[in-house]
């Protein structure tokens, strides 16, 4: 039984390989007619053990997926053995293997994740977001605007978000649509020094290349969203869309249709609330004179 060619166009890091190859061993499940449970019990496991891995919840065994393939009559060994070198490059460590001891599960999933969106659309209502904070800021936000609180482990946190940032400059960089609200160039994270070269960074990062910034004037902030979100885009289809909504004590992760549309409904209504790129950036000159 031929398959195709199940490798992704790119490398697109072992978070998104895992959810792409748990897509195909659904599909492939679902054309031999098998369910879950049968298919659980041949790799020693349970129903629930092959739902997540079909969702990309949780890694992959080499042995486990190779006799699925062998259930599902994937026999030609070039299909067999593309599906195996994807298992074993989901299994790597990503970039930020070495911040795991600093990084909750739930944020590691998204790190994955962002590096391998085509598109990323965020709403901020109180920082600038992660991708396009500069390092003092990062470091200010990090330690809760306390100097005597820039520990060993607080430096890291920012050497993380740093690294996160190089998927702008890299070749087929995500594109970046950020809306803000107005406040956030009011709070003075940092301090007056640091606010103005995060403007100053803000100018420079949307002259040109993959962010575009639009930002709320303080009339219309509020009205649409009651919070902050991420909304991650795959060119991938087996990756599907995502929202990404952070709390104190975790991350919610939706991806059902219905939700969705919901946040890309909103999302749209704030583009056409906030000011155009090009009158964003008249307002972040104007602060950046003001401060």
């Amino acid at each position: 039984m031929a398959t195709g060619e199940p490798t992704p166009d790119r490398d697109s890091g072992p978070t998104a390989l895992r959810i792409v190859l748990g897509a195909q061993l659904r599909r492939l499940r679902e054309a031999a007619e098998i369910s879950r449970a049968d298919a659980g019990f041949t790799i020693r496991g349970s129903e629930s053990k092959i739902s997540r891995m079909e969702l990309g919840r949780v890694g992959l065994k080499l042995r486990d997926v190779s006799d699925l393939l062998t259930m599902y009559g994937v026999d030609d060994e070039d299909d067999r053995a593309k599906f195996l070198d994807m298992v074993r490059r989901s299994n790597s460590p990503g970039w930020w293997n070495r911040y795991t001891d600093l990084m909750p599960d739930w944020f590691q999933d998204y790190v994955g994740l962002e590096e391998a969106a085509s598109r990323i659309l965020i709403y901020e209502t109180q920082f600038v977001p992660g991708l396009l904070q500069t390092e003092e800021y990062a470091t200010a936000v990090a330690s809760h605007g306390r100097p005597e609180l820039v520990t060993p482990d607080v430096k890291r946190l920012v050497s993380l978000r740093m690294q996160r940032q190089k998927i702008l400059a890299r070749p087929g960089a995500p594109r970046v649509w950020v809306v803000l609200d107005e406040s956030v160039l009011h709070r003075p994270i940092g301090g007056r020094q640091v606010l103005i070269n995060q403007i100053e960074y803000l100018l420079s990062v949307t002259k040109s290349g993959p962010v575009t910034l639009q930002i709320v004037p303080y009339p219309l902030a509020g009205y649409t969203a009651k919070g902050p979100f991420t909304m991650l885009r795959f060119g991938e289809p087996d990756l599907p869309d995502i929202v990404y909504l952070e709390h104190l004590a975790g991350a919610l992760y939706l991806d059902k249709l219905e939700e969705l549309e919901r946040y890309s409904r909103v999302f749209d209504r704030l583009t056409v609330d906030a000011e155009t790129p090009d009158r964003s950036r008249q307002l972040l000159a104007k602060r950046r004179v003001d401060l």
